[in-house]
């Protein structure tokens, strides 16, 4: 899968603008935090970031983070999901698991090519599996699971 086609696919879970106070990124729009946005250089209101912005932040600080470009097709969405919803450092632990390299959280040429070596639907389940647990471990569980759930399953039809 390409960037464009795994953004929108993303974007179908982000939605538009929300200040939830059980979310923890406080003001949201298209899943990009306030405090994402400014890191970013985007200082703007967050009820009207342009979209321009939002992918460009989704490229930099997702896409190009766990080096998707270079991850087989089939595997590139899962683990840009996880890393929109869980960060990207948590999301390379989950796939350097499921490939049985050092979890250390950076995606490096020994991932790279463990990855490029590996079964890629083992690797999804294996991220999907443990992007599940991990998340029904979380404080917020109660208010997002049932949403969390219906977004990492619909992974395994993408």
């Amino acid at each position: 899968m390409e960037f464009k086609d795994a953004l929108a696919k993303v974007l179908v879970f982000e939605g538009g603008f929300t200040d939830n106070p059980k979310d923890p990124g406080g003001a949201t729009n298209y899943g990009i935090t306030q405090a994402v946005a400014k890191a970013h250089g985007y200082t703007g209101d967050m009820k009207t970031i342009p979209m321009q912005t939002v992918e460009l932040i989704y490229r930099k600080a997702y896409w190009n983070a766990i080096r998707a470009d270079e991850l087989p097709p089939q595997v590139r969405y899962p683990v840009f999901d996880a890393a929109v919803n869980s960060g990207v450092t948590q999301s390379i632990k989950w796939l350097q698991r499921s490939v049985g390299v050092l979890d250390d959280g950076t995606i490096g040429s020994k991932t790279v090519a463990a990855v490029k070596l590996a079964d890629p639907l083992k690797i999804v389940c294996g991220v999907i599996g443990q992007r599940l647990e991990f998340m029904t471990r979380l404080p917020t569980w109660g208010t997002f699971g049932a949403g969390w759930t219906r977004r990492v399953c619909s992974i395994l039809g993408a």
